[in-house]
């Protein structure tokens, strides 16, 4: 099969006929094999009746249906656990994404043999309250995962090759972030392409401005995971020995200090405990014992994760 279309849906029934109608267009034009995976994510609004209406006249749809809503990110993983399509090509449901985009999608991906090619709406149809922090969170992304020529990681319009999508997991609300996380798994070539966006023309969006907040959480969660997942010593180890030394340091040359002024029977002033600095001393210590331990700790619950041994292995003979 050449292409897999996953599609994560929630209350979008009025734009489904048109959207499976467009893509089937599209498809039947150049050629391809295809599917389209719609997968709706605990609709309240009729979109599985669609589905399975839908299906009757088109044998290329597939569902998939929640029993209740989870999120894009989930609904994402399982359409990649069901995709059977050599490229695999996601898109939202509102038909603000275009589906003419996808054969150029596609020859990015088998001709020019890139594993991941995002899509880029140059030009938003958006409100300036959600563009602004769109972008920052944008260079925020581009800074702390090194993919610096990609211009908007959460652009649902995507093309991965197939080994992409089903070595990667995408959960809680990672979607924003596939690029990073198909980075740490070890596939590199990702670029860019610019998309079409067209204004809503059903419904309402369904993110609200906690998707700002979580959004930066997830960004936090995603480094540290990919960066220290296998390896969380190297992490608190190493700011609980700095916390540490530092702490012992200063102990020690309060202590010092104090020595010199009796040897020499020079009058102090405060006793070392009277000291602010004792304080920053003993808080550097106490908290450079607990970053270490909490490193030791998730080392040893790393060790015992049943994927603690799960690697990205590109080929074998």
């Amino acid at each position: 099969m050449d292409i897999s279309v996953v599609v994560p849906l929630y209350n979008e029934v009025e734009s489904l006929p048109e959207l499976t109608s467009w893509i089937s267009s599209v498809m039947d034009e150049n050629g391809y094999s295809y599917e389209i995976i719609l997968v709706d994510d605990g609709s309240k609004d009729g979109s599985w009746e669609m589905i399975l209406k839908l299906r009757e006249s088109n044998p290329y749809i597939r569902g998939i249906k929640f029993r209740r809503n989870y999120g894009k990110s989930a609904a994402l993983n399982t359409g990649f656990e069901a995709v059977k399509g050599e490229v695999v090509i996601t898109m939202d449901a509102d038909l603000q994404d275009s589906p003419d985009e996808i054969p150029a999608l596609y020859r990015r991906i088998t001709e020019d043999k890139y594993d991941l090619i995002s899509g880029w709406k140059a030009k938003r149809y958006d409100p300036i309250t959600k563009t602004i922090p769109t972008k920052l969170f944008n260079a925020a992304t581009r800074k702390m995962s090194g993919i610096d020529n990609l211009h908007d990681f959460n652009c649902g319009l995507k093309a991965y090759r197939k080994t992409v999508v089903k070595n990667i997991e995408v959960y809680g609300e990672m979607h924003r972030y596939i690029p990073v996380i198909a980075k740490w798994a070890g596939f590199n070539k990702i670029g860019e392409q610019v998309v079409e966006h067209r204004a809503r023309k059903y419904g309402t969006t369904k993110f609200g401005m906690s998707r700002f907040v979580n959004g930066f959480l997830d960004l936090l969660s995603i480094f540290f995971v990919g960066k220290f997942g296998k390896r969380p010593m190297h992490f608190f180890g190493a700011m609980g020995s700095v916390s540490f030394f530092a702490g012992l340091v200063m102990t020690i040359w309060l202590i010092s200090d104090k020595l010199y002024d009796i040897s020499h029977h020079i009058k102090y002033s405060r006793d070392v405990t009277e000291q602010p600095l004792f304080y920053i001393a003993l808080v550097a210590i106490i908290l450079g014992s607990q970053l270490f331990l909490t490193g030791f700790v998730a080392e040893l619950v790393a060790r015992s994760a049943s994927e603690r041994n799960r690697y990205q292995i590109e080929e074998t003979i």
